[in-house]
């Protein structure tokens, strides 16, 4: 996707510059905040233009598969950025029969340019989320495995407000500077992603809230508050569908 949109390629080679572990904890924060801003500000130029003419960016869907260490968890941060684009998802838990091992298939919901945007955000921070996570520090006798999945989520809910955060000045900058009506235009996209999303999945039941014991949520939400994301607004098996 980013190979044939210039910005999107320059909104990825700006994350891969703040993800380089050569690079200060300034350089990385001031690459992400350019990202960040341009991914806004993309979001919102796509937005205006298929209002204007209908059919330039169409609603349509994307999968994810993902399995290996922290499923549900890496899933949740998926959720978090699609959520704060204003995109919908659907979920199945599913085993690959051949290893025996659980995955997660989340189908998400949106405008392409939207899912484009989701896909490079949730390739770059998902990497992040995963290497920040090693490197807290349980409290004496807690469980790593519970402390990394409360960071985990932590850092997720960090992420959605930020995210959200960018869209809604970038949504107010273009109005101000003369796009008119760039926040009514974002309400009705969200609007016909949810209509879209009921009509393919009418049955759909939300999903049960997590419960999380371990200690690492305020860790998680320091390293996410920080994290070099780009803002905006990313077998077989019995399969039971949460949204």
């Amino acid at each position: 996707m980013t190979e044939t949109n210039p910005k999107l390629a320059t909104i990825k080679a700006l994350l891969a510059k703040a993800e380089d572990p050569a690079a200060s904890p300034a350089e990385a924060e001031a690459y992400f905040a350019k990202a960040a801003s341009l991914m806004a500000k993309h979001g919102i130029e796509q937005a205006v233009l298929s209002d204007a003419e209908p059919g330039t960016d169409k609603l349509d869907s994307q999968e994810f598969k993902i399995e290996g260490t922290y499923v549900p968890d890496r899933a949740t941060l998926l959720f978090a950025i699609s959520h704060a684009l204003g995109a919908q998802n659907i979920f199945w838990n599913l085993t690959n029969w051949n290893t025996g091992k659980r995955y997660r298939l989340v189908r998400i919901y949106a405008h392409a340019s939207t899912l484009a945007r989701i896909d490079v955000l949730f390739t770059s921070l998902q990497l992040q989320a995963l290497n920040g996570a090693q490197y807290g520090r349980p409290q004496p006798g807690e469980s790593t495995t519970a402390y990394r999945k409360s960071w985990l989520s932590g850092f997720s809910s960090a992420i959605r407000k930020r995210l959200q955060l960018a869209e809604e000045s970038a949504a107010q900058e273009a109005t101000e500077g003369g796009a008119t009506g760039a926040e009514l235009v974002l309400v009705k996209r969200e609007e016909a992603v949810l209509a879209y999303f009921k009509g393919q999945h009418p049955g759909a039941k939300a999903a049960p809230k997590r419960r999380l014991t371990g200690a690492g949520w305020k860790d998680g939400v320091k390293a996410g508050a920080g994290a070099d994301l780009g803002g905006s607004r990313l077998g077989g098996g019995t399969r039971k569908s949460l949204a």
